[in-house]
């Protein structure tokens, strides 16, 4: 398993640090011909022939399932 090395939300930026708990992290692993997302708390995205396929697939799930409460 190959994984492409792109990240999401939950990346080092330099700045505050954050931990795995309080954070996702997403990134996007190829199989063969194929790319999907996974992120950090277990979920795993469908497989996408196109990476910018599924990294929407990563921001969407990352944008659902873990924004902040009270945040845009």
């Amino acid at each position: 398993m190959l994984d492409s090395g792109d990240t999401g939300p939950g990346a080092d930026d330099g700045g505050l640090r954050d931990t795995a708990a309080d954070r996702p992290l997403t990134s996007t692993v190829e199989r063969g011909s194929f790319c999907l997302a996974r992120c950090s708390c277990g979920w795993s995205g469908p497989a996408r022939r196109a990476r910018g396929l599924a990294r929407e697939d990563a921001t969407a799930h990352a944008t659902a399932r873990h924004a902040a409460p009270g945040s845009p």
